[in-house]
């Protein structure tokens, strides 16, 4: 018969594990539990079964072997997990993508009845139609202010109605009504709160993020130092251009203003010497597109016709002899 172990030594075994599994895993995925029953986290660990483990337990336990460890192992990067074991969570550690392994996990969902005392965790809306309840069961809609009509010997919901707001807790009414009505309103699982990579910890969101996103973000901080470079006159390989070309425009600018010239200010004079060339200039562009634009599309059109058979020819063919 196995000798079923102490309170200390399930302590020591937890303690080695968690220890373990910190020096293999450099990714763990910080979920919250909350409402998650033992056959759903067990279905949770099959199927993450393969490059990802799922450990729970008591958070002051996690902290402190956390801690421990983190000072035997000199990794002053393991104690950024200490602020985030708050409340019931559990840890998920994975060598595998962080995306892939944080959508596994989100499909693991199950719907639950709405209890009394739960806080919502989204707006629960009755639909209106026909609840299949015999008029004596009335007194739960009053109670509630659900307008509903007698139809064919059973209750009918007239118009939606939002029974409970996100937040709010459930009353024992709400929860009564929900149960006769076969709504399960709610649905849990792990939900993922932080993410730990090799030190760094970041928010779920950031796993959503695409290339294009990486992109458009980068653009703005490109932005952001090129108007700050400007700002301070502090050359950046951004800020660069524009630097150049201000400093084009003050060059161009003396040029007109004094007797000094260069190729590129003489057409700057001559237009400003006869501003109708301004007008001339801009018209003449267009103009010539316009204008191209017929020819090449007829030159276009000889190429594709093929040429047609004189009727001379065909005379004399037949005539010649």
């Amino acid at each position: 018969m196995a000798i079923k172990p102490t309170k200390a030594e399930k302590k020591q075994n937890y303690d080695a594990k968690l220890c373990q599994l910190i020096d293999e895993f450099t990714q763990i995925l910080v979920v919250n539990a909350d409402n998650v029953g033992s056959n759903q986290l067990q279905s949770i660990r099959s199927g993450l079964r393969g490059d990802s483990v799922v450990l729970m337990g008591k958070n002051t336990m996690m902290k402190r072997s956390v801690r421990i460890h983190a000072e035997k192992t000199g990794n002053k990067a393991f104690l950024n997990l200490i602020p985030l074991l708050v409340g019931n969570v559990g840890l998920i550690f994975t060598k595998g993508d962080l995306k892939e392994v944080s959508e596994e996990v989100a499909k693991y969902k199950v719907g639950a009845p709405a209890r009394v005392g739960l806080v919502a965790p989204i707006d629960v809306v009755v639909p209106p139609g026909n609840t299949g309840l015999d008029p004596s069961q009335t007194s739960f809609f009053q109670v509630l202010n659900i307008p509903t009509k007698i139809n064919k010997g059973t209750v009918e919901i007239i118009t939606p109605v939002e029974l409970i707001k996100k937040g709010d807790k459930v009353g024992s009414s709400e929860a009564a009504l929900l149960s006769k009505l076969g709504i399960r309103p709610f649905s849990y699982g792990l939900v993922v709160l932080n993410v730990y990579d090799n030190g760094s910890v970041f928010s779920p969101e950031v796993l959503d993020l695409t290339d294009d996103d990486l992109v458009q973000k980068f653009a703005v901080g490109v932005s952001m130092v090129t108007s700050l470079s400007l700002a301070i006159s502090y050359p950046t390989l951004a800020a660069a251009p524009h630097m150049f070309l201000n400093a084009y425009k003050n060059v161009l600018a003396v040029a007109v203003a004094t007797e000094y010239s260069f190729p590129e200010a003489d057409e700057v004079k001559e237009y400003l010497k006869d501003p109708s060339k301004f007008a001339v200039a801009a018209v003449a562009a267009p103009a010539a597109a316009s204008a191209a634009a017929p020819a090449a599309a007829k030159e276009e059109t000889k190429k594709e016709e093929p040429e047609e058979e004189s009727d001379e020819d065909i005379g004399f063919g037949l005539f010649d002899e």
